[in-house]
């Protein structure tokens, strides 16, 4: 699964490692959790790649009361396609989580959170899902994040990782005119683990109420 990740590249090499045509406004982020509104990639109007805010936790836009419903964060790349929640947005409207890294747990001794990120440093686009809900106070935007079986890295903290779309497919990915079930679910592969690297890092990541710099640092496991 995916329940936390970072954000904190500066908004010029994000906008230049995604392509985007708007700049990116928000501080830097090293403990982005469930329910928090932040800068997701989709497509504008005319079809130019943008930072769109959203909410993470998914609502369908065929409902009716938000509060009658789980909010599921993560949903399985196996089976979105299919599944009445995410089938929709699966075709018509996939997006980019940009990310620096995210974290997952492994509950030994306590629950100890290990930061996962790229070698080289470069930002990950997470595959998404988003959704348009009319509320009460009008249209809110929320999103939900793809995962898939570990590869053999992660395999030895958690089951599944987040979806991690390569570059070369970002255009495809984000292409609201691919609908091809079989063409999509060929980009949401588990990452090769050559390109990722693990560390244990503070359990002050374990509340939300932390946001530092520190967070991402290593500590010894």
């Amino acid at each position: 699964m995916c329940g936390r990740y970072t954000l904190h590249g500066s908004p010029a090499a994000l906008k230049a490692h995604f392509g985007t045509t708007n700049e990116l406004d928000l501080k830097p982020r090293f403990n982005i959790a469930p329910s928090q509104t932040v800068p997701v990639i989709g497509l504008d109007a005319t079809g130019n790649r943008v930072f769109i805010e959203a909410r993470w936790g998914l609502i369908p836009s065929w409902v009716k009361d938000s509060a009658e419903l789980q909010q599921p964060i993560n949903a399985k790349a196996e089976t979105a396609a299919i599944k009445p929640m995410f089938r929709h947005a699966y075709r018509k409207s996939r997006i980019l989580v940009p990310a620096d890294g995210f974290y997952e747990w492994v509950v030994k001794n306590g629950k100890q959170p290990y930061l996962i990120r790229l070698k080289d440093n470069e930002p990950m686009g997470m595959g998404g899902l988003l959704e348009h809900w009319q509320g009460p106070e009008g249209e809110v935007k929320t999103f939900t994040i793809l995962t898939i079986n570990a590869n053999p890295l992660m395999a030895k903290i958690h089951e599944r990782m987040p979806v991690i779309i390569r570059p070369e497919h970002y255009g495809s990915w984000l292409d609201k005119g691919l609908t091809d079930v079989i063409k999509i679910q060929e980009m949401v592969q588990p990452y090769p683990e050559r390109f990722m690297e693990a560390y244990p890092v503070s359990r002050a990541v374990n509340s939300p109420a932390h946001d530092s710099k520190e967070l991402i640092e290593a500590v010894e496991g």
